[in-house]
């Protein structure tokens, strides 16, 4: 695995790459305790590096870097499978997430699925919130999830309008 960081408006971002695709995106650099090798950047790594710059200038709504994310259990992928239809500049609440995926009664549930998603913002788990819009839960921290939110809010009716 090859690991990358790049500078985000939302700070540092580390990303990590197998042979086959984009394996993680965390927040922030990547610590000692990780086994990495940033000897050299893969074209998958240069491919996740230049869709988030796009993203972050408001230039790309929809990512296509292959993913190579690990998997995590039944749940877990169906959840993140239904993030990736999320429209760009939409949300969903935890519960039609739950709902979507089939359990209605799982939306904490979902909130965990979410907060082990491996690519986040490229698996847009940003897009999900509380009841009623409320702005709840993010493993990049609130802050994060609202620059993300109101970015992609911006970028949707900055191309509505022209």
């Amino acid at each position: 695995m090859r690991w990358t960081a790049i500078e985000s408006p939302i700070g540092e971002l580390s990303l990590a790459a197998d042979d086959t695709g984009l394996t993680r995106l965390r927040f922030g650099a990547v610590g000692a305790e990780v086994d990495h090798d940033i000897a050299g950047e893969s074209a998958v790594l240069t491919a996740a590096r230049q869709e988030l710059a796009a993203y972050f200038a408001g230039e790309l709504t929809e990512f296509t870097v292959p993913l190579s994310a690990p998997g995590g259990s039944a749940f877990e992928v169906a959840v993140w499978r239904r993030l990736t239809a999320i429209p760009y500049g939409e949300m969903e609440t935890y519960g039609e997430v739950a709902r979507a995926v089939g359990d209605v009664g799982a939306a904490r549930a979902v909130g965990v699925a979410c907060n082990r998603n491996p690519v986040a913002i490229i698996v847009p788990c940003h897009r999900v919130v509380g009841a009623g819009g409320k702005m709840v839960g993010f493993g990049g921290g609130l802050p994060r999830k609202r620059h993300l939110l109101e970015l992609e809010a911006r970028v949707t009716l900055e191309t509505a309008w022209s």
